[in-house]
């Protein structure tokens, strides 16, 4: 019975390492029932030449045998062997290349090293037992019991349908007999091949889905394999917010060195950094709202100008990390700023410079 707490999908770590386990979806009624076909059709190609092939085979036999002795080191055997083979090679090499290539298709090459170790309870008569008389075996037995009927069902019909060629074969040629033979043994095959292809595909089905079911895995393994694979999610969160806090304290002590801030006004708050020596401005803080308001302060608190541009400060917020010079998109609109605050910065230079002036001049007036 299926676990109800395994409810997920499996994780590929899990798909991973259930398939280094050897738990892959192959179907062996698959492989036979295309070994099947292909077996058909080079029947089909080698029985266009085989009547030839056998006629020259029992012609050389005869002549031999009328002109020589037939010894058990004779040449008899040789071609004998050679005959065979010319007819059962075929048929073993595309069978053994369908059901190789089948077996790649459904799972690929899969080496389990843990197959190959000695384990003393293979060797338990008790424990065979057990396996040969377990549901799963019987089980087995039947399904495989409902592909062997269908193909009887075939032959019988087979027969059936050709009962009357085949009472009159005796009274017909070697050759004639051979098409009939034939003829019937490669009906019987591609339709037992159809069956079994059938039957396979069904077969595949329900084990890919007994394969899902038992891959399934439960909330709880999936968070014990990422605190195996990833670390436990307690402790990334919290460095994560540390690793946050830490940006932000650099963040904040970094807006001390602006050179002007860029608000929305409110809910952004982008601090840029400019000298002569730069390229272009740098942003060296940015924040939303808290932040923002953070920033602002900080601004005041240092004397660092706070001009007020929505479009600027949120293409700047949006579209430039802290630490990046700015794109060459907004260098335009940056350096009227720039202009303005500089402009701003000589002014109080100058009226500074004035009064001090001025404060000079009333000292050197007042009289002694």
């Amino acid at each position: 019975m299926a676990d109800s707490s395994k409810t997920e999908q499996a994780t590929p770590r899990h798909r991973l390492k259930a398939r280094e386990q050897g738990q892959v979806t192959r179907s062996r009624e698959l492989s036979g029932a295309l070994s099947m076909f292909v077996v058909a059709g080079v029947m089909l190609i080698i029985a266009r030449q085989g009547a030839s092939q056998w006629t020259d085979f029992f012609r050389n036999i005869l002549s031999s045998a009328s002109t020589d002795s037939i010894e058990p080191n004779g040449p008899l055997l040789f071609w004998t062997s050679i005959e065979a083979l010319r007819w059962v090679f075929p048929f073993q090499i595309a069978a053994m290349f369908v059901a190789l290539g089948v077996g790649l298709a459904q799972g690929g090459f899969v080496f389990v090293p843990e197959a190959l170790s000695f384990k003393f309870d293979r060797l338990s008569p008790a424990k065979r037992l057990g396996q040969i008389f377990s549901l799963t075996s019987v089980s087995s037995v039947l399904k495989s019991l409902l592909p062997f009927a269908a193909i009887a069902w075939i032959g019988y019909a087979s027969i059936q349908s050709h009962w009357v060629d085949i009472l009159g074969s005796s009274y017909v040629d070697v050759r004639a007999f051979a098409n009939l033979v034939g003829g019937i043994l490669f009906e019987v095959c591609w339709k037992s091949g159809l069956v079994l292809l059938v039957w396979a595909a069904v077969d595949y089905l329900l084990l890919w889905l007994k394969s899902e079911g038992d891959l399934k895995m439960s909330r709880q393994e999936i968070r014990e394999e990422m605190k195996d694979s990833e670390g436990n999610p307690a402790n990334k969160a919290r460095i994560r917010r540390l690793q946050r806090q830490s940006r932000r304290r650099q963040m904040i002590k970094a807006a001390e060195t602006a050179t002007v801030v860029i608000t929305n006004p409110t809910h952004y708050a982008v601090a840029l950094k400019f000298e002569m020596s730069m390229s272009a401005p740098l942003v060296v803080a940015k924040g939303l709202d808290l932040l923002a308001l953070k920033i602002r302060e900080i601004a005041q608190d240092r004397g660092i100008p706070i001009m007020e541009n929505r479009p600027l400060a949120q293409a700047l917020y949006k579209g430039v990390e802290v630490g990046d010079a700015i794109p060459s998109a907004l260098y335009h609109a940056v350096a009227e700023i720039l202009v303005l605050v500089y402009k701003a910065q000589d002014d109080v230079k100058r009226k500074d410079a004035e009064r001090r002036a001025s404060a000079n001049r009333s000292e050197e007036a007042r009289p002694q």
